[in-house]
C-alpha cells in the first residue's frame, strides 16, 4: 500500500466517469474542475471502459480497496454496468448519482456488483430542489431512491448541500431519513473556494451543535475525522444516521484523507482543492499508471495545515514551499 510523506495511506479512488450531467446543480464544482459540463453527448475525451478498468487493475496491485465512480452524472455512460463489473472483486463499489436513472437500472447494477450508492437529495420541497438543480425530476429522483431500496443498495446515503439555498430543509430531510428505513443523511459543507458566491456560505458548526443536542447518540469515525449523528424516529425502532462532511479549513479532515481522484479524461489528482497536481496517464500502459500512481501519492499533500496555511491574522494563504512542486 501506497503511502504519501505525510503518513497517509491511499485505500480508496474517486473516479469521475463523465463531466457530463442532465443537472445544472448551482453549487456544482465537478469534482474541483469548475463547471465544464458541455455537450450531452458522450466526448471523445472520456476514458473508455477499458481504460477505466486497466487503471483499477493497477489501483488493485497498490492494496486500494475501494472506489467511487462519480462525475457529472456516471450513469450517463451506457457502459457504466459493465465497468462495475470488470472491477476488481477486492474493491468495494460505490456509486455518487443524482438518482434520475436508477429506476430500471438499479437492480443491474447491484448485480453488476454495486455495493453502495450516494444520491443527490438536496430537499423535500419541489420548487426549492427545481430552484437549486435547475431540473424538474424531483419525482424521479424520489422513484430512483425507491428503486435503488428495493434493488438491496440499501443503506441508500442521500447527499444534501448545507448553504442559504438549503439551511432551511435540513430539519426536514433528518426527519426524514430518521423515519425511513434503509436512509441515511450526508450533510455536506458548502464549499466557496471552488464554487465562488461565499454569500452562499452558513456556519456549519451550527448545524453539528443542533444534532448534538437532538441525536441519541454520536459516533466519531476516523475517516477524514468525521461525526455520525444517530437519531430515532422509524417505526422499525432504528435510528437513522446523519453524518456531517465539513472539509472547509479543517486540517484535521486533510490529515486523514486516503483518496485519490481521477478525472473523466484520465488525470490523476492527489486533491480536491487542487489542480496544479493533475498528472496524464498518457495513452494508459500499466506501466505509466503504476508510475503516475505512485508519482500522485508521493506528492500529496494534505491541502489544509500544508498546501494552505494560517498567517498571523487567521487567514489562510498558499504555502510557497508547495507551488510548482
Amino acid at each position: 500500500m501506497l503511502a504519501d510523506d505525510f503518513g497517509r495511506e491511499v485505500t480508496g479512488v474517486r473516479v469521475s466517469l463523465t463531466d457530463r450531467c442532465n443537472f445544472d446543480c448551482v453549487y456544482c464544482h465537478n469534482e474541483g474542475l469548475g463547471d465544464t459540463r458541455g455537450p450531452m453527448e458522450p466526448q471523445d475525451d472520456e476514458m473508455s471502459t477499458d481504460d477505466v478498468v486497466r487503471f483499477l487493475e493497477v489501483a488493485e496491485e497498490f492494496d486500494v480497496d475501494s472506489v467511487k465512480f462519480t462525475g457529472g452524472e456516471p450513469m450517463l455512460r451506457d457502459d457504466l454496468e459493465e465497468i462495475i463489473r470488470r472491477t476488481p472483486d477486492s474493491m468495494e463499489v460505490s456509486m455518487t448519482t443524482n438518482g434520475t436513472y436508477l429506476p430500471g437500472r438499479a437492480a443491474d447494477l447491484k448485480a453488476a456488483g454495486l455495493e453502495r450508492v450516494n444520491v443527490s437529495q438536496d430537499a423535500l420541497d419541489r420548487e426549492a430542489f427545481a430552484e437549486i438543480t435547475k431540473a424538474g425530476a424531483y419525482d424521479r429522483v424520489m422513484e430512483g431512491v425507491e428503486a435503488a431500496l428495493d434493488a438491496g443498495l440499501a443503506p441508500v446515503k442521500l447527499n444534501m448541500v448545507v448553504f442559504e439555498h438549503t439551511a432551511g430543509y435540513v430539519e426536514g430531510m433528518v426527519d426524514h431519513v430518521a423515519e425511513n428505513d434503509g436512509l441515511q443523511l450526508q450533510l455536506i459543507e458548502y464549499m466557496p473556494e471552488l464554487t465562488g458566491k461565499p454569500e452562499w456560505n452558513i456556519d456549519i458548526g451550527r448545524v453539528h451543535d443542533w444534532l448534538e443536542d437532538i441525536a441519541d447518540r454520536v459516533e466519531h469515525r476516523e475517516m477524514h475525522d468525521r461525526k455520525r449523528y444517530w437519531v430515532g424516529g422509524s417505526e422499525s425502532g432504528e435510528d437513522g444516521m446523519v453524518e456531517i462532511v465539513d472539509p472547509v479549513e479543517n486540517p484535521t479532515f486533510c490529515a486523514n484523507c486516503h483518496r485519490v481522484r481521477v478525472t473523466h479524461e484520465g488525470y490523476l489528482k492527489g486533491c480536491l482543492n487542487r489542480n496544479d497536481d493533475l498528472r496524464s496517464m498518457g495513452e494508459m500502459t500499466r506501466e505509466e499508471i503504476r508510475e503516475t500512481f505512485r508519482e500522485t501519492v508521493a506528492n500529496r499533500v494534505p491541502y489544509y495545515g500544508e498546501y494552505m496555511v494560517e498567517n498571523g491574522d487567521g487567514e489562510w494563504e498558499i504555502n510557497e514551499e508547495y507551488i510548482g512542486a
